[in-house]
């Protein structure tokens, strides 16, 4: 995937002089998608009192310590191709689409998390909130080929679990339901689509293959393999596919 990614570098710099300085800085300057990774989250979650080059750092540290996380920045790099009619080069959600960012930058926070730095696994989150509009806590534990549509106003709280092949779009809350501690968010099953502005509340398990409505609140376990939508929400049917997450298709009804 990275010799792509360099290779739709290049032809966009050729098409486009003006911002040929940009694609060398983002991607042709680096060895490695993990590499290039690092230094674009630095770019946008620096601040005065945290400076790109620490962040990028840090990043760095994660992404190549973990040899996992080198493999699922490309596996979720390729769910956005796959499930976004907007993106239609490899390049766009490195570059361009805040969900695929956030998603990184908590993937690093997380990683902080479970060696017990907090403190900066916080700021992170905080950063990521201040500049993505997406609030996700380094504690969540997030799938591979996860997309985040848009991202916008998106909350997944820190004992949610998010499944692989899981699509969300915009406004999507896994929250908790009033002040209990402990295990109290979300658990999302595998092939999972949660439609614009879906409320999941508590800990509550959403069933592999499911689709969740537009708008809906979820307060209890869904089945797998059904579709539920309402407030509250309530079994309306059956998904057409398998894993509805990467069908993308948001109505109510079978069809696929």
């Amino acid at each position: 995937m990275w010799q792509v990614i360099c290779d739709e570098a290049k032809n966009a710099s050729a098409a486009e002089p003006a911002l040929a300085s940009f694609f060398y800085a983002a991607i042709l300057n680096h060895p490695s998608m993990a590499h290039a990774l690092a230094f674009n989250l630095a770019q946008r979650l620096q601040s005065a009192s945290l400076p790109a080059g620490l962040i990028k750092d840090v990043c760095q540290q994660a992404l190549y310590e973990d040899a996992s996380l080198q493999a699922v920045i490309e596996i979720d790099c390729a769910a956005y191709y796959d499930r976004d009619p907007a993106c239609d080069r490899y390049l766009m959600p490195l570059l361009y689409f805040k969900g695929y960012q956030a998603i990184q930058a908590q993937r690093v926070a997380h990683w902080l998390w479970q060696r017990d730095r907090t403190s900066l696994a916080f700021y992170i989150q905080n950063r990521i909130a201040s500049v993505f509009d997406a609030d996700l806590h380094p504690g969540a534990r997030l799938g591979r080929g996860f997309m985040i549509d848009h991202a916008t106003g998106v909350v997944i709280g820190e004992t949610a679990v998010v499944g692989d092949n899981v699509s969300m779009l915009h406004g999507v809350t896994l929250g908790g339901s009033g002040l209990q501690s402990g295990d109290r968010h979300p658990k999302v099953g595998n092939g999972v689509l949660l439609g614009a502005g879906a409320k999941l509340l508590g800990n509550i398990r959403i069933g592999e293959g499911s689709k969740v409505g537009s708008g809906s609140v979820v307060l209890c376990d869904v089945p797998p393999h059904t579709t539920v939508a309402g407030v509250p929400a309530k079994v309306v049917g059956t998904p057409a596919v398998e894993q509805p997450a990467l069908a993308m298709n948001q109505r109510w009804d079978a069809l696929p």
